[in-house]
């Protein structure tokens, strides 16, 4: 028997997308006809190919659907059990199906996926007329149940757009089955194959956004070997080098704008399917308005005479779709696109308001804002947004590329709005808070200017333009602070609100960390980051009324409850206490030097994620107290560790680095980009204390090697933030020397030499 050869086409690079699966699909058609010519194909039998193999539209690691047909009296069974062991011994995976017509189309009747395999049936060998009639009459089935058929394949399309999510946003898009991927080409031309689907705007070509993800596909599949269709981080620099892209990050943008041409004319196609499947309307159910726009069932048209050089009525437009939940007719978008030339400058009040308006309607403008950009109106009504079209974010922390980012923080501002004195100010300062990210340079300050130039164009005044300008300038701020520095120090508290120049600017910024977190992504917004955003904005308002910082931070660390635990601890003869309350563990002991870092050690070795922690110091007495992400832990285990570790009886670096040898393979790579390590000193942030921050790649023991180091240079630490991103982290430590802030330059560079070179040990 004939074995498949397809190792030069795997190696030839110059074969790519629709060049690779046609030779592909070729090779496959002789090697499969070679082995039925070899066994005698009996009369009465066909082989046929369905589904992607009968369109020719095999990847590497495609599934093969084969179908063997065979009339009602031919001899069939010996040929139809010898013919599949080849295939299976190839290692491809194989759907194959042995039947008369009349059998296969009592399947296709009740099955969606055998009737949408019959619309590319190809003949591969045997009798070419079976093959034929099978093609013709699997076709004829589908017409003519085509209003059952449209439906059952619209609920299908919904199904996977909501198990598999966008192909255009998403940081690790399944090309074939996401929304906007090479599923719903498919499903566009077995809709049409109904014929229920015949408006003219759903025609449009999307030969060559189709053949931008075919090419990923293909070389997803010569990548890793295997089945799979979702482009994940790991691959993408590997796969644009494969397909000559200059770098990955052009490689998805070049997906996000393919796979959004194809959801924005899947998304007209089922709407018209649903509309054409509706009863009849009557005239009466359409709303025309004055100023041109016409509603009609849930369709948004214009009349030929509206105005559409008017900017106001291209955002009526926009403002009535969302509001109403309108479908806005293609040729409608194309109109203004064609005659709206520029936006005046300044924007008239009632222009900007009609702006904020439909920012203000949520997760409705979202899909209308996004029609109006496929088109290039919202690039017409701000210029500066072309830049962040469909560029994309690689990194865990981040599931939008940047423009569907901006969207998504200004729907989840306009939920936030009673916060705040001038709602308009939040939805559009969140819409345009990273604007700067589509230009070179620190996104921040490459914001700043813009937003500076969008906002006086729109009209707005001074102090506007300044607080927009500052929301944007501030916007890291009120997150990092709560995240990273301690709240219970009235210097942080104070460092903030220096910064913060009104208490409406505070609240503006409180509900933007809120939307902008929330439409980041599930890692950047929980209870514990919530809570406290929300003490980092109370304590801050309260100075800028007239409070000093130090009377709004509270009584501190250690409060009452581990005062408490330091008495017991005291008056217990061993003096070592370990207090377990939910997820703070508080550990209290002899002061030694490395206290600190030989709990941190104790709790990697059991698995805990560290979330913060604290420390304090006195009269000869080390508390401990971190707050851990766990499942469930052994406690007796854990407090047994705890005092021989703290003792000295256990050789904690030797476990830990046991440890990390054997899970580190269980850290995935979550960023595009390698950041290397670093070590930033504040002296600003805190009256009393240091501020170490550092950045770099989260590790198994991360916590315990760098307070070690701390610890060996001498370094006392009271608190510690410690905050993962991903596959990142960025800690926080409080740390003083001798009992004051370290100012010794020297000696701050050879604690940035100490702290990397934990951070680098294997």
């Amino acid at each position: 028997m004939v074995l498949l050869q397809r190792d030069d086409l795997l190696a030839d690079r110059d074969l790519q997308g629709s060049a690779f699966t046609e030779a592909y699909t070729k090779r496959l058609d002789e090697w499969i006809r070679s082995i039925a010519v070899d066994l005698g194909i009996p009369d009465g039998v066909a082989v046929v190919a369905v589904g992607g193999y009968g369109r020719r539209d095999v990847s590497p690691q495609s599934d093969l659907d084969i179908v063997l047909v065979h009339t009602a009296s031919a001899e069939y069974a010996e040929f139809a059990e010898r013919i599949w062991y080849p295939i299976w011994d190839s290692g491809i995976k194989l759907g194959h199906r042995v039947d008369t017509i009349d059998g296969i189309l009592k399947i296709a009747r009740t099955d969606l996926d055998t009737a949408t395999a019959l619309l590319s049936v190809r003949h591969l060998a045997g009798d070419e007329a079976l093959a034929l009639e099978l093609a013709v009459n699997g076709a004829e089935q589908w017409r003519q149940d085509a209003a059952l058929n449209a439906s059952r394949l619209a609920e299908r399309v919904d199904q996977l757009h909501d198990q598999f999510g966008e192909v255009a946003f998403g940081l690790g898009p399944d090309l074939k089955n996401g929304r906007g991927g090479l599923r719903d080409v498919q499903a566009l031309n077995w809709a049409r194959a109904t014929g229920v689907l015949a408006e003219p705007s759903t025609e449009l070509s999307l030969d060559g956004a189709h053949e931008v993800l075919l090419r990923a596909r293909v070389a997803l599949h010569r990548l890793t070997g295997r089945a799979g269709d979702r482009l994940v981080l790991d691959y993408q620099d590997d796969v644009a080098e494969a397909l000559g892209y200059a770098n990955a990050d052009v490689m998805m943008a070049d997906v996000a704008s393919a796979a959004r041409s194809i959801a924005w004319t899947s998304d007209a196609a089922w709407f018209w399917v649903e509309r054409s499947l509706e009863p009849h309307r009557r005239a009466s159910d359409t709303e025309r308005r004055s100023d041109g726009i016409v509603i009609d069932g849930g369709l948004l048209t214009l009349t030929d005479d509206a105005d559409t050089t008017n900017p106001m009525l291209c955002l009526n437009v926009a403002h009535v779709a969302a509001s109403r939940h309108c479908f806005i007719d293609h040729e409608v978008l194309e109109r203004l696109k064609q005659n709206i030339t520029d936006f005046p400058s300044p924007w008239p009040r009632e222009l900007r308001d009609r702006f904020t308006d439909i920012l203000r309607l949520g997760r409705p403008a979202i899909g209308v804002i996004e029609a109006f950009d496929q088109v290039g109106l919202m690039s017409k009504i701000i210029p500066e947004w072309e830049p962040c079209r469909s560029k994309p974010q690689r990194n865990a922390y981040h599931r939008f590329t940047v423009d569907r980012h901006l969207l998504e923080a200004a729907a989840e501002a306009a939920s936030l709005t009673d916060r705040v004195g001038r709602p308009d100010l939040l939805v559009l300062g969140a819409l345009l808070h990273d604007i700067g990210k589509g230009y070179p340079g620190d996104h921040t300050d490459v914001g700043v200017e813009l937003i500076a130039v969008i906002a006086t164009r729109m009209g707005y005044q001074a102090q506007e333009i300044n607080d927009l300008v500052d929301m944007c300038r501030f916007h890291l701020l009120i997150p990092d602070v709560a995240t990273r520095r301690d709240l219970d120090d009235d210097g942080t508290i104070r460092l903030v609100a220096e910064q913060i120049a009104s208490i409406n600017l505070l609240h503006l910024l409180g509900a933007l960390t809120e939307a902008d977190s929330i439409a980041t992504g599930p890692s950047a917004w929980n209870q514990s980051k919530a809570e406290l955003v929300r003490v980092l904005v109370d304590r801050v308002r309260n100075v800028l009324k007239g409070a000093a910082p130090a009377e709004v931070v509270g009584e501190g660390f250690p409060g009452a409850i581990e005062r408490a635990l330091i008495e017991r601890a005291v008056n217990d003869q061993n003096g070592f206490l370990v207090d377990i309350a939910g997820s703070t563990i508080t550990v209290v002991q002899t002061d030694r030097p490395g206290a600190f870092s030989r709990v941190a050690g104790v709790l990697t070795l059991n698995g805990l994620d560290i979330v913060s922690a604290a420390a304090h110091t006195e009269d000869g007495v080390a508390l401990s107290q971190f707050v851990v992400h766990h499942d469930q832990f052994d406690v007796a285990r854990l407090e047994q560790q705890l005092l021989l570790g703290t003792s000295g009886r256990l050789a904690l670096e030797a476990r830990v680095a046991e440890r990390r040898r054997t899970y580190a393979r269980s850290f995935k790579r979550t960023s595009a980009h390698s950041v290397a390590p670093t070590v930033t000193f504040d002296n600003r942030s805190s009256e009393h204390a240091t501020v170490v921050e550092v950045n770099c790649r989260d590790q198994i023991g991360l916590l315990y090697r760098i307070s070690r180091s701390l610890s060996e240079m001498g370094i006392g630490i009271s608190t510690a933030r410690i905050q993962t991103i991903g596959d990142a982290v960025i800690d926080a430590f409080y740390v003083t020397s001798d009992g004051g802030k370290i100012l010794d330059t020297k000696y701050l560079v050879e604690t940035e030499r100490a702290v990397l070179h934990a951070i680098a040990k294997k």
